[in-house]
């Protein structure tokens, strides 16, 4: 399961601040959706991507946590673009076992930039959406890039190229889905470690801490994105 997007009260502050557009591109495997938000006013140039969860259990733009870090990156003035990877919602095409979806995520973050300028690219990513936004590091110049609660025993990440920009990873010590001792046990054997966020007690849903993560993730991003002081 994958809880959606929360309708809460703060989401209504931030909404009657920014711009919304749902919108539908070609990609690699037929058709992208995608929801676009844009502060009102001037941007800040930055670019942020937010790569869902895993598309057969539910993972989709609409995420709660995607919908989370999407806000983070929109407080700080950032175009906010999630995505429905292949085969989910009116995305075409059919689930590709990861390597697809990264093709769609590269995809995406091009279409970005001739969209929208060139501007610093922030990548971030819940569950299987971090493999993703990892991978997707590798691929594109990311200025930052967020990992939250990576599932290091579902999918190969000792063969992932380690991103040289600022990272953050976010895990709930109580994680009913990934083990948070082998997300640790990971962290501890890479030459370049992200700067990392435990949270005692919280799930991989982060049910009732929504905010927080918000929070961190937005303070985090503003202290180290290249534009921060913009």
């Amino acid at each position: 399961m994958s809880p959606t997007e929360p309708n809460s009260g703060i989401a209504a502050v931030i909404q009657r601040q920014h711009h919304q557009e749902d919108r539908l591109i070609e990609g690699p495997a037929g058709t992208i959706e995608l929801r676009v938000e844009r502060p009102v006013g001037v941007p800040s140039g930055r670019i942020a991507i937010v790569c869902h969860p895993h598309p057969l259990y539910g993972g989709t733009l609409r995420n709660k946590v995607v919908h989370t870090l999407a806000r983070a990156a929109l407080d700080l003035g950032a175009t906010s673009i999630r995505f429905n990877f292949r085969g989910v919602g009116a995305s075409g095409g059919r689930h590709a076992d990861g390597e697809g979806e990264i093709e769609d995520a590269a995809f995406v973050a091009d279409w970005a930039h001739r969209e929208f300028g060139a501007g610093t690219l922030s990548v971030l990513g819940f569950s299987f959406g971090a493999w993703v936004a990892l991978r997707l590091a590798a691929l594109r110049p990311a200025a930052c890039l967020v990992t939250i609660a990576p599932p290091v025993q579902r999918f190969a990440f000792a063969d992932c190229a380690l991103p040289r920009c600022p990272w953050l990873l976010v895990q709930g010590e109580a994680d009913e889905l990934v083990d948070a001792r082998a997300v640790q046990d990971w962290i501890r054997g890479l030459q370049r470690p992200p700067d990392v966020l435990l949270l005692p007690g919280v799930g991989h849903f982060f049910h009732g801490q929504l905010t927080a993560l918000r929070g961190a993730v937005r303070d985090w991003l503003g202290r180290h994105s290249p534009d921060a002081g913009s």
